[in-house]
């Protein structure tokens, strides 16, 4: 480096010693670029601590020399980095490090759910996610860039493009047996963004608790809390939701998954499908209905939603993550028509809209029949899944009771008393590196109602099966079976 005739102090000699290299790059940028490239590298330098704060820059007139690009440009990127903070002049001085910069070192988290690590993993809740058709869905995309109008590149109504809103109405009417009205249906990033697009919209109204299944899905509670209502655990028996708890609570909001409750595994009876909507009536309340695999049933055809047989005391919502890839984003929400304004100006509020790209792909998805071919697909492999399970539990844990409907991506398996205590089992399964989990893990409360652990060894269990191959759940259970032995 030309040498200024004077000595630098020891530490910044140090500092700026260790950053010089980042700069050598910058020197061999193309012309028009080189300005630029030389200020990202001062600034990631200044970032990443290669240069302190207080560390003496060289002069303009040294720095150019020693890198071989003009005094002017130099003294640009000097400037600049001045006025961001970066750097500070003092007349006269030179040009040191400034002290504002307390940046950490970048790096991009990954905060997704991932593989466990288990050697077998029976958590429920996830599809397939290699049955995702992508070929189909990649000519969808093709098809819908070729075709897209320019104009609908702006920003979308929020309820949802029109095109997809009427091919979901279509499509939910004739597989769910919902009152689909599109102006009455909005794009949302799955049930999650529906869940909590509702609660606020209820807390808004002066609806301070919803009441949940208990046992139930943990992610409701949480998002209706993330809303300002507090969470009221409702228990179920055989056909539903007791009704005598329901009316007793005071609630007038209660989220069901009707078509099969998670995680029992039940379906409401038509009884207590009847007697939901004559509370829901009674007291001017609403269901929210989460459909959630409504369209998994194996053993006949799927029962039609709650939502048809009375559209105003029902607001239905669904998505395409167990049919097509949770990564996707896409779901819908019905709402009634007493609700249907203030949904749609939250939903502006909270983020102006869905991808249109993405929305437009699904609509051209469902239009062609690619979606119901998805389904078939899906229901295929997953029945086959189911009854594996089945086979399995039959073979290795003799006298295990499957309840539930032959439906959905998991199944309830009640284990005889002899293969525990609950805990022990679970701590074997655990210690074998088993992902299992147990029925009470999804109660929130300790009572002894249906599907409970309570006064007894039976060990209920939730297995998912869907995203596990056949081959890999008899491998499964045989694991699980040896655990139990060993221990």
């Amino acid at each position: 480096m030309t040498s200024s005739g004077t000595n630098p102090d020891p530490p910044a000699a140090v500092g700026w010693a260790g950053a010089w290299e980042v700069l050598l790059p910058a020197a061999s940028a193309p012309a028009r670029a080189r300005g630029r490239a030389l200020q990202a590298a001062l600034r990631e330098a200044v970032r990443s601590g290669l240069l302190t704060p207080g560390v003496r820059l060289p002069s303009s007139r040294e720095l150019a020399a020693d890198l071989g690009v003009s005094r002017g440009l130099v003294t640009e990127a000097y400037e600049q980095l001045t006025a961001e903070g970066y750097l500070r002049s003092d007349r006269g001085a030179g040009t040191w490090v400034g002290g504002a910069v307390r940046a950490a070192v970048p790096r991009a988290r990954d905060l997704a759910p991932r593989d466990r690590g288990a050697r077998a993993d029976f958590v429920p809740g996830t599809p397939d996610l290699s049955l995702f058709p992508r070929a189909a869905w990649s000519a969808a995309q093709r098809g819908v860039l070729a075709e897209l109008p320019h104009h609908t590149l702006g920003y979308p109504d929020p309820r949802g493009l029109p095109r997809l809103r009427t091919a979901l109405a279509e499509l939910l009417t004739r597989r769910r047996g919902v009152v689909a009205d599109p102006e009455r249906v909005a794009v949302v990033s799955g049930v999650a963004q529906a869940t909590t697009l509702l609660g606020f919209v209820l807390h808004a109204r002066g609806v301070r608790a919803v009441g949940v299944e208990d046992p139930g899905s943990p992610e409701h509670g949480t998002l209706y809390a993330s809303a300002g209502l507090d969470v009221v655990p409702l228990p179920l028996d055989d056909e539903g939701l007791d009704m005598g708890v329901l009316w007793a609570s005071g609630v007038r909001v209660v989220v069901t998954t009707p078509s099969h409750q998670f995680p029992t595994g039940i379906a409401y009876s038509a009884r207590r499908r009847a007697e939901l909507l004559d509370w829901a009536r009674a007291v001017d309340g609403l269901v929210v209905e989460d459909d959630y695999d409504g369209d998994f049933r194996y053993d006949r055809a799927p029962v039609g939603a709650l939502q048809g047989l009375d559209p105003e005391h029902v607001a239905y919502t669904g998505s395409v993550s167990k049919s097509l890839a949770p990564g996707l984003r896409l779901g819908w929400l019905l709402v009634p028509a007493s609700l249907a304004e203030e949904v749609v100006e939250r939903k502006r509020t909270m983020d102006l809209g869905n991808p249109v790209v993405d929305q437009a792909v699904l609509a051209r998805f469902v239009e062609r029949g690619d979606y119901d071919r998805q389904l078939r697909r899906c229901r295929r492999a997953y029945r086959e899944r189911r009854d594996t399970l089945v086979t399995a539990l039959a073979e290795h844990f003799p006298g295990t009771e499957v309840s539930g409907i032959a439906a959905g991506l998991h199944a309830i398996a009640a284990l005889p008393a002899r293969y525990g205590p609950p805990d022990h089992f679970l701590t074997s399964t655990a210690s074998a590196g088993i992902a299992v989990r147990s029925l009470t893990s999804y109660t929130r409360t300790m009572s002894d109602h249906h599907g409970t652990d309570s006064g007894n060894d039976v060990i209920r269990l939730v297995l998912g099966y869907a995203h596990v191959s056949p081959t890999h759940i008899r491998e499964g259970i045989h694991l699980m079976a040896n655990a139990t032995r060993s221990h």
